[in-house]
């Protein structure tokens, strides 16, 4: 996936406290921007939603 793309919540700069995310029509990935080159974790795209909406419910 080549389309990464920082939060808008990462501030100004570099955004060195975030995560990016890539979506193609089957799936999105999450990587940790400090350090693009690791792993990332990737999702069907139908389970992304679902996936944000579960963290957002965490306290």
């Amino acid at each position: 996936m080549d389309n990464w793309r920082k939060s808008s919540y990462s501030g100004e700069g570099d955004g060195n406290e975030c995560v990016e995310i890539a979506n193609s029509p089957t799936h999105t990935a999450v990587r940790d921007s400090k350090v693009p080159a690791r792993a990332t974790l990737t999702f069907p795209a139908k389970a992304f939603a679902p996936f944000l909406e579960a963290l957002k419910a965490q306290p």
